[in-house]
This record gives C-alpha cells, sequence and structure tokens, in this order.
C-alpha cells in the first residue's frame, strides 16, 4: 500500500464511523432502528445527493477493494451473529401458528414477487430469466431478523408472547430465504462443477459432530466459564474457514458464516453465547458502517425519472402488501387475533440490512443492474423505517378499542412454562 492509500483509507473509515454513528443515534431519536440512518450514510456518501465529490476524492479506485475487504469481513460476522441469535426454544408450543405465519410471510410476496420480476424485466433485461425472477420472489419475501429482535427489545416486546412468536417466525422466513439464495447463488455463480454443492452435507455434519469439542473448548479457555482471547479466536477462526468452505463449494461465504452461528451449541450455553454476541457484535459495528457506505457507493439515484418512479411504487406495492398481507392471512389461518395479527404483519415487514445483504448478493451475480439495485435499495430502507409507524398505527386502534375487544399480550414466564396465544385470542400454559 502506498502512503496515499494508508491516508485515504483512514480518512475514509473515519468520516464512516462519524456518520454512521451520528446518522443512527438521530434515527433512534426519532423512532426508527439505528440501521436505517446507517444506510442512509451510505447514499448520501454516495452518487445520488452529492454527485461524484466524494466518489472521486475520498472513495476513490484504488482505495475501495481495501474498504470492501473491511466491509466483506463485516458481513461474514453479522451473519455469524444471525446464525447465533436464532433460537429453537422460539419454536415451543408455538409450531403451528409459526409455520402458517412463516408460509404466508414467504409465499405471498415470493408469489406476488413473480409477475413482478417480469414487469421488471422490460427496462432490466438478464440472460438468467429464472434466476432473476426466483431472486426478485426472494428480494420481495426476506424479513431481517436481527433488525426485528432489536425492535421488539427497543419497544418492551421481546418477553410478550407476539414477540416470541415474531422472532419465531423471522427465523423461519430467514432459514429458507437464505437456503433459496444458496441455490440461485449456486446456479448462477457456479463454474459448473455443481458436485461441490453436495459437499454442504458433510461439511454441516461435522459442525455438528464438533459442537461438543467446541462447547469443551470455549468454557474452559475463559476465567469463570466465560469467553477468554482463546475462545474468542476459536469462534473467529470458526467463522472464516466456514465461509472459506462455503465460498469454495460454489456458494457465498455468508452462508457458511451463518450456519457456524446456527449450529453453535446450545445446551447450557445462554451466558456464552450472549458474551459471543456482545464480544464479536462490538467488532460488527465497527465494520458493517463500511458496508453500508461501499453498498451506497452502487446507488445512484439521479436518473430516476417518472418510469423509475412507477417501479419503485410496485416494487413498494408488492413488497409491503405481499409481506403484510401474506403474514396477516397466515397468522389468521392458524386462529391468532386480528390485532397480533396485524402486530406480526408489521414487524415482518422489516427488512433492514439482510436485505441489503441479499442485493449485494444480486449484484454480484449480475441479476441486478445498477438502477434496479439502486431502487431496491431504497425498498430496503422504506420498509425498515415504516414499521415502526405501522407497528404503533396498530396498537393505537387496538388501545382504542379497550380490553374488552383487545387480547391482553401476556408476558413470558420464567418458570415452569410459557404462554401463547390461542385460536380464541386467550393464552394457556405450555410445559417447557
Amino acid at each position: 500500500m502506498t502512503s496515499h492509500q494508508i491516508q485515504l483509507l483512514f480518512l475514509d473509515f473515519g468520516l464512516i464511523l462519524l456518520l454512521a454513528r451520528v446518522l443512527g443515534a438521530l434515527a433512534a431519536r426519532i423512532g426508527q432502528p439505528p440501521v436505517v440512518g446507517e444506510i442512509l450514510s451510505g447514499i448520501l456518501l454516495g452518487p445520488t445527493v452529492f454527485g461524484d465529490l466524494f466518489v472521486d476524492n475520498l472513495f476513490q479506485s484504488d482505495v475501495r477493494p481495501l474498504l470492501g475487504a473491511l466491509a466483506n469481513i463485516g458481513v461474514a460476522l453479522f451473519m455469524f451473529v444471525v446464525g447465533l441469535e436464532l433460537e429453537h426454544r422460539f419454536l415451543r408450543g408455538r409450531v403451528g401458528i409459526t409455520l402458517g405465519a412463516a408460509a404466508g410471510s414467504t409465499l405471498v410476496p415470493f408469489a406476488l414477487g413473480i409477475p413482478l420480476a417480469y414487469f421488471l424485466l422490460r427496462h432490466h433485461p438478464t440472460e438468467r430469466h429464472g434466476a432473476f425472477v426466483v431472486f426478485i420472489g426472494l428480494s420481495v419475501a426476506v424479513t431481517a431478523f436481527p433488525v426485528l429482535a432489536r425492535i421488539l427489545v427497543s419497544r418492551g416486546m421481546s418477553r410478550l408472547a407476539i414477540g416470541g412468536l415474531a422472532l419465531a417466525t423471522a427465523a423461519v422466513v430467514d432459514i429458507v430465504a437464505w437456503s433459496a439464495l444458496a441455490g440461485v447463488q449456486a446456479v448462477v455463480g457456479g463454474s459448473g462443477d455443481f458436485w461441490r454443492i453436495s459437499l454442504l452435507v458433510p461439511f454441516t455434519l461435522v459442525l455438528l459432530a464438533a459442537r461438543p469439542l467446541l462447547k469443551l473448548v470455549l468454557t474452559r479457555t475463559g476465567p469463570g466459564g466465560g469467553l477468554g482471547p482463546t475462545g474468542l479466536a476459536v469462534v473467529m477462526v470458526g467463522i472464516f474457514l466456514s465461509a472459506v468452505a462455503t465460498e469454495t463449494m460454489g456458494m457465498h461465504y455468508i452462508f457458511g458464516a451463518f450456519l457456524f452461528g446456527a449450529l453453535m451449541p446450545r445446551e447450557g450455553t445462554d451466558v456464552l453465547r450472549a458474551e459471543i454476541c456482545e464480544r464479536v457484535g462490538e467488532i460488527t459495528s465497527l465494520l458493517l458502517p463500511v458496508y453500508f457506505v461501499v453498498a451506497g457507493l452502487s446507488v445512484d439515484l439521479r436518473g430516476v425519472g417518472l418510469e423509475g418512479l412507477t417501479e419503485l411504487a410496485v416494487i413498494l406495492l408488492v413488497a409491503v402488501g405481499g409481506k403484510f398481507g401474506g403474514t396477516y392471512l397466515g397468522a389468521r389461518s392458524q386462529g391468532l387475533t386480528p390485532e397480533d395479527s396485524g402486530t406480526l404483519a408489521a414487524l415482518m415487514n422489516t427488512r433492514g440490512l439482510t436485505e441489503l445483504v441479499i442485493l449485494g448478493v444480486g449484484l454480484q451475480l449480475g441479476l441486478l443492474d445498477g438502477p434496479l439495485y439502486s431502487l431496491m435499495v431504497v425498498m430496503a430502507l422504506l420498509t425498515t423505517a415504516m414499521s415502526g409507524p405501522l407497528l404503533n398505527l396498530i396498537r393505537d386502534r387496538s388501545a382504542r378499542r379497550g380490553p374488552a375487544v383487545v387480547p391482553e399480550l401476556r408476558v413470558v414466564g420464567e418458570d415452569d412454562g410459557e404462554e401463547r396465544p390461542t385460536g380464541a385470542g386467550r393464552t394457556r400454559r405450555v410445559a417447557g
């Protein structure tokens, strides 16, 4: 690296962190998830607002690969945390409602995404029609599990029955979405050696077999059973080697990082996993803003005219209508009350960084061109921003109807069981 590259890299990194923190804090002050402000920071530093001012002077071509490397590390760590935060206990006693809501939340927007894809193909042609159609369907069907979890915590809903149901539903939706995207990436981005994809099965079995040994190593490397430096290093090595493994198989590195997190030891490791999430999350919080900027450099809305605005309106209609309507219908089909179904539908409309990661894969594979990528990023930003107001609207309307009509959202118990909603809007105790 030259001295000029080092200067620009450090200057860019400092500017990115500063702007992301400021806009993230401002977003939080107006009731939005901080990720909304952080995504906006990436768009502001791109060509949309200030033209090529920052692109030509701060984010020059010889520095972008370095920023891209930092961004890739941040995304790998983020996907590991996403997998690690998936809780099997969320499904306990809620399997029927969860699967019904998840099916509606996935299948309806995906089905509506198919005609949307053919509509978009008119002005965004690609040789991979089939992969493009599947990709657009996945793009409008995804939910940002980590952002959803933080919204629930910030609103005091994480320990309510509806909060646990939302987390369980989002977990199922994300697992389906990531698995389908892995297939699309393997088909489009593979070199033709499709047999390498089958290596995912023995790789998964190896990770499962290594869980007892990993638990033993992690619990013995830190003081008092906590996570010591050696334990953190073991986790980091596991993340990066798993990322390398799936990348070698012809799939994106994010799937390896996600799989390693999802298959981490669960039994008796709640405190340890919380510490891993905190420690890795601290590193991730420093690197993800770089990803927002790298993504933002590809977002250029200067040429969006009436045609582009029409496409954006249709994308938003399908994304919001399909997600909200599908989740609502799926939840109602399992007997959930209209109020709780609406609350769940508003929460599942959150997309956040998860959507940006998926869009980045699509751009890398050549399924999205620059203008369409820009419109989809705007969709991710707007749908995430509207989740809070939608939730407020639904809960305010429910509150005005009074307790005689609105079923109480009861707190998940810490004793011998937990409470779950029933078809009549009541709750019953579920063992476990």
